[in-house]
């Protein structure tokens, strides 16, 4: 039985719940994206893997979830970037928004989503329960894929993608994100 941390609008701890029901009740919890590009600019993307309780076979950035209580966001990143994708690098903070969308299935994700960025172009060892595929494209094949197949990518996705090339705009992308 995995926790989430419940936050409040500020990101503040108010306690802790079941991840299941936090999801039925659509309550406000921490999450955390995880965006990673090569030195050319591209991003990785990974599909999600067919069996995922929601949002399944659909396009999204590296790797996503919640840290667990008494776990830093960084610390939660990094242990799902290895459970999923089998490897860690470099991450730092960029910025963080937050969302609500519900899903057929009767789930709500109603998160604190921090986003973070950072660099990765080696070995990968998918965990195909979580992962189907990956690529990279670059910024400008995003975009026009989610005009033109917005169905393909997950909710969060879509909102933070225009956030990140915002902050992109604003801050330098380099080797040490």
């Amino acid at each position: 039985m995995q926790e989430v941390i419940l936050v409040n609008e500020q990101d503040e701890e108010i306690g802790s719940m079941e991840k299941m029901e936090a999801h039925e009740k659509a309550l406000l919890h921490r999450a955390f994206s995880v965006f990673l590009f090569d030195h050319n600019g591209n991003m990785l993307l990974q599909r999600r893997a067919d069996s995922k309780y929601h949002s399944p076979s659909l396009w999204t950035n590296a790797c996503c979830s919640h840290p667990m209580p008494g776990e830093t966001v960084e610390q939660a990143a990094l242990r799902r970037l290895q459970e999923e994708l089998g490897f860690t690098t470099y991450i730092k903070k960029a910025f963080h928004f937050t969302y609500k969308a519900s899903f057929d299935n009767g789930l709500t994700e109603h998160e604190f989503d921090h986003v973070l960025i950072g660099f990765y172009e080696g070995e990968m060892q998918l965990n195909k329960d979580e992962v189907s595929e990956v690529c990279y494209k670059s910024m400008q094949q995003i975009k026009k894929a989610i005009a033109q197949q917005s169905h393909e990518y997950t909710a969060w996705f879509k909102i933070a993608f225009p956030l990140l090339e915002d902050w992109l705009t604003k801050h330098q992308l380099n080797a040490t994100a």
